[in-house]
């Protein structure tokens, strides 16, 4: 029997929103053309399609990664399986770098992924030298595209941590959303998670080990009074407020996101 695009929205196994994207990129059809073409019968292959993306839905698979894309601070993110999907709490990281950042300085983003950070900063910084680095040449595909596909000017950087900056001028403000869920954490087997890359979760150890080599290697990179900022996870921001002022960074403290949680610490470098 033939559908028509109302019924699918009507019997819908999915939530509303889901059923709504899924049925939008299987159709290519805006939400505003959903709504005017709601009486409109699908054709088998259309209706074959949607069916396809449902089963995947409901076998787990993220949205972003059916549909292929993720908006992020306004602006729409390529995402597939070699990159973390963007979360709005990384919002809050580029928020504070960009009220650090003076004019036409220098900013870092540290494991960039999708480049969701660093694009963001250069698209409404355009005044701001950023660069951007990952240890994986997937990841740098896809960051190369979304910055491509958004007007962003980024240097990018293959490199392991700092390694690939020897010689590099130092920046005025280190950001990074790096691996911080412990080895062994029961998120890494539920939800999205499951899909994501596992190297961009976790750092294989304690939670913590990626945090310190960003926060000891910095010094090296910044420039006096730069700062540092790192997201991290909701238990998290004593342990790196403790490494932070352990290493001598001054001004520290943590920022909370929107759900009230401490998602972001960071600190200033000494003179």
């Amino acid at each position: 029997m033939s559908s028509t695009i109302a019924s699918l929205q009507r019997q819908s196994v999915l939530d509303a929103l889901d059923n709504r994207v899924l049925l939008c990129h299987a159709l290519g059809l805006n939400r505003i053309a959903l709504i005017t073409q709601s009486e409109r019968v699908l054709t088998e292959e259309e209706s074959q399609r949607f069916a396809a993306l449902v089963q995947r839905r409901l076998n787990g698979e993220p949205i972003a990664y059916i549909v292929g894309q993720r908006e992020f601070f306004g602006l729409p993110f390529e995402v597939n399986s070699a990159v973390l999907i963007p979360r709005p709490d990384t919002e809050l990281l580029v928020e504070l770098t960009m009220d650090r950042l003076p004019a036409k300085g220098r900013v870092l983003d540290m494991g960039t992924g999708s480049g969701a950070i660093a694009v963001s900063l250069a698209h409404t910084r355009k005044d701001a030298d950023v660069t951007a680095l990952d240890v994986s040449a997937d990841a740098l595909a896809v960051a190369r595209r979304n910055a491509a596909n958004n007007g962003a000017r980024i240097t990018f950087l293959q490199s392991d941590w700092y390694a690939a900056l020897q010689g590099a001028a130092p920046f005025d403000v280190i950001a990074s959303n790096p691996p911080y869920i412990a080895s062994g954490d029961r998120h890494l087997s539920e939800g999205d998670l499951r899909y994501e890359p596992v190297g961009a979760l976790t750092d294989h150890a304690d939670g913590l080990s990626a945090l310190r080599i960003i926060i000891d290697g910095a010094p090296r990179h910044l420039k006096p009074q730069g700062w540092l900022l790192m997201e991290h996870g909701y238990e998290q921001s004593e342990a790196v407020r403790a490494l932070l002022t352990g290493a001598g960074y001054e001004e520290v403290q943590s920022w909370r996101d929107l759900a009230g949680i401490e998602r972001v610490s960071g600190g200033r470098l000494k003179s």
